[in-house]
């Protein structure tokens, strides 16, 4: 398995366009994604109560093969009522007949500004319009990448290619998030491709698995979005012998999934809104895995941790906190942390006791841009990794101004 160039269109019979059609001020809002042979489809959607009318519709047809994906950015379409679920609807419809295929086959996402209604008009003319320069090209898959974001500050993509059964497979996939990530399956949108041959139960279960240890372990400020989704086209245009047991081929199928899939997410960290530090915490030795998971996402989501590292405060003594009310079961007097980075390391807290350690070294260990805590237990042997960001002043200034 290795990187490539490009990403959404890497993969054999996908097409990709993304341009500016007037639902935002000035940039891309809209971005389509075609397959030009029907695909098979999973998806994992945002556990929020409050649901937009695209993870419905998606939701419902989820379980059909996919031609396309349309999405807009600018407006969320959540909290509309009857309405904003036949303009839902309406989008799909307008792609379909541009495909030449079922509504049904079609599936959406919107981004934006809650409680508003899609300028239907504008965005029916969009998709007629956009439809047209739809390309293989990874120009083409980029535009894309634009056309889903918000507040993001750079397109997210990756793509990579490896051999399931003898045969070159690729995938690839964008991603838009900077601010409102808290997934719970992420505003988070991910679009996935790939020309693999997979039964969709294994897709479904491979992509579920992924998500649950990549995209649902990050956080950037707390908030689950109402239109979070993470989607995957399988088209079968690799050729490979059709994967519909769980044999070694589906493991390497898992394997680059989960690879796209931790990129990407941790992407949406190196992004978030306001950032200038970016956080990888990783918990050892825990009981459970469950018990990992709530300590790390615990961590990563403290707002006194967060601001510590802003800082770049070694306050250990945060980090402890958010762990003993992460609900998880573990023995404080077995504990170890650590921060380390490319300056270095400190170890300011053994079995559940502080550590003299040097100010001056922790100040310029956690000055670097990228900052790992190791907590380690004695409880077990399981462990877990999630992803977080700081929180400056710049996140309150963004969202602050986020409508004007």
């Amino acid at each position: 398995m290795h990187v490539i160039p490009g990403s959404i269109t890497e993969p054999q019979g996908f097409y990709a366009a993304g341009d500016y059609i007037g639902i935002k001020k000035k940039k891309k809002d809209l971005s389509l994604i075609m397959s030009e042979v029907p695909a098979t489809a999973a998806g994992v959607f945002t556990q929020n109560l409050v649901k937009a009318s695209c993870v419905l519709w998606n939701q419902k047809n989820i379980t059909n093969k996919i031609s396309g994906i349309v999405v807009n950015s600018g407006v969320a379409n959540a909290c509309t009522g009857e309405l904003g679920a036949k303009n839902n609807e309406l989008m799909a419809q307008t792609f379909a007949e541009c495909l030449n295929v079922d509504k049904n086959s079609v599936l959406t996402a919107s981004t934006g500004v809650i409680g508003n209604h899609l300028p239907m008009d504008t965005l029916t003319a969009g998709i007629k319009t956009v439809y047209k320069s739809l390309d293989n090209t990874q120009e083409a898959a980029k535009k894309a990448a634009k056309g889903i974001m918000t507040t993001d500050t750079f397109p997210k993509q990756v793509a990579i290619e490896t051999q399931i059964g003898g045969v070159k497979v690729k995938f690839g996939g964008i991603t838009k998030g900077s601010g409102m990530i808290h997934p719970n399956m992420a505003t988070m949108l991910a679009f996935i491709t790939t020309d693999a041959d997979i039964s969709r139960e294994l897709l479904q279960k491979a992509l579920s698995e992924s998500v649950d240890d990549t995209f649902n372990m990050i956080s950037v400020d707390g908030d689950t979005s109402t239109n979070d989704m993470v989607i995957v086209l399988a088209n079968g245009k690799a050729g490979n012998t059709p994967i519909d047991v769980e044999d070694k081929e589906y493991d390497k199928f898992k394997t680059a999934l989960h690879y796209i899939n931790t990129n990407l997410a941790k992407q949406i960290i190196m992004d978030g809104e306001g950032v200038t530090r970016f956080l990888e915490v990783t918990v050892k030795r825990a009981a459970t895995k469950q018990d990992a998971k709530k300590i790390a996402k615990s961590i990563i989501t403290s707002n006194l941790v967060k601001t510590a590292l802003f800082g770049a405060d070694a306050n250990w003594g945060r980090i402890i906190c958010a762990a003993g009310y992460s609900g998880a079961k573990f023995d404080p007097e077995k504990t170890c942390i650590e921060f380390s980075s490319n300056s270095g390391a400190i170890i300011p807290f053994v079995s559940g006791e502080p550590v003299p350690f040097d100010e001056d070294k922790a100040l310029k260990v956690l000055k670097e841009k990228e900052i790992k805590i190791l907590f380690t237990l004695e409880d077990g042997k399981e462990e877990a990794t999630a992803w977080g960001c700081d929180l400056s002043y710049d996140y309150v200034k963004i969202n602050g101004e986020y409508r004007t």
